[in-house]
């Protein structure tokens, strides 16, 4: 598994609105210079955030885009679920999709608590946590 590149983005731009006062906005264009982001790929990473309701754009000269949930309150996990969907190592561990090998498969449930590991991880820190460099080593 490897995240995408719209999904680096998507933590880069969040980090970076994490970084200014709660709910202040922030214009794409500086996120995009600032971040080195192309800002039509930009805008389109900026729709899928707002879809799961992370942040808010508001358009016009003094538009731009903001949190709407606090920074102590967004992980990695939330990020990475607003831009790729439902973290799923495999097929077989979505919850929507049934497997029929599922009674007899020899490795579902290495790759459901591998599944769970990693969630967990992606879990443990908040935006806050990775911008004031409070972020755990173990």
């Amino acid at each position: 598994m490897q995240i995408t590149r719209q999904t680096e983005y998507a933590v880069r731009t969040m980090v970076e609105l994490a970084s200014i006062p709660y709910g202040e906005l922030l214009s794409t264009r500086m996120i995009s210079k600032h971040q080195k982001i192309p800002e039509v790929f930009l805008k389109k990473t900026i729709q899928l955030l707002a879809r799961a309701g992370l942040v808010q754009t508001r358009r016009g000269s003094h538009g731009g885009v903001r949190l709407i949930v606090p920074p102590d309150k967004i992980t990695l996990a939330d990020i990475l679920t607003a831009v790729e969907g439902e973290v799923a190592l495999n097929v077989c561990l979505r919850e929507r999709d049934i497997c029929p090998n599922q009674p007899v498969c020899k490795v579902r449930h290495i790759l459901r608590r591998s599944q769970e590991t990693l969630v967990r991880e992606l879990s443990r820190e908040s935006l806050l946590d990775i911008v004031t460099g409070k972020v755990f080593d173990d």
